[in-house]
């Protein structure tokens, strides 16, 4: 699959992108529009994975500029988990487990196959600092080895004005429980 966007899709992702940027300006407080887009423009391969993040529902945005290695991080900020990232189980093992009512994918797949990480415990909590996220659903995040190895994965979500962070078995999947990533450009 090449994983490149024509040159209508990039004009057509640059001014989404854009808008969202400049109506959501408390997200990137001190980050200038043309800086992001100039380091968009020289990367294809983020630019076609900032539009499968796009394309399923993520409404990606900037939140924060690494001074170190001079990249925009991007997460996703829609206001619910991806819609077109839910009822996925946590990874491939997982999935493999399953014998009955497969899911079609694992979150950790799906989120390889974009290009993308699946958000850590701290980038949620970041990401809940900007507004309120998956108050209705929840979103898998990255879990630690020692409790992937027992079986299970954690999620989270915001319910009673609180970030919960919760486990499952990483087999399960619900369709409320999807997730969110980040991608460094």
């Amino acid at each position: 699959m090449k994983k490149e966007l024509s040159s209508k899709q990039q004009q057509e992702l640059l001014s989404t992108l854009k808008a969202r940027f400049e109506k959501n300006t408390t997200r990137h407080k001190n980050i200038e529009w043309a800086k992001v887009e100039a380091k968009m423009k020289s990367n294809n391969q983020k630019l076609w994975s900032l539009n499968e993040m796009e394309t399923t529902g993520g409404e990606p945005d900037v939140v924060t500029h690494d001074k170190k290695t001079g990249e925009f991080i991007f997460y996703d900020c829609s206001a619910e988990s991806p819609a077109g990232r839910r009822s996925f189980c946590y990874d491939r093992a997982s999935l493999d487990a399953r014998k009955e009512n497969k899911p079609k994918n694992s979150a950790m797949d799906m989120a390889a196959s974009m290009g993308i990480e699946i958000l850590t415990e701290e980038e949620y909590r970041q990401l809940q600092e900007l507004g309120n996220f998956d108050t209705k659903t929840s979103s898998w995040i990255k879990t630690p080895e020692a409790i992937r190895k027992l079986g299970g994965a954690i999620f989270c979500d915001r319910r009673y004005d609180h970030i919960f962070v919760y486990h499952n078995g990483a087999e399960s999947y619900y369709a409320a429980r999807g997730f969110r990533g980040s991608l460094r450009v």
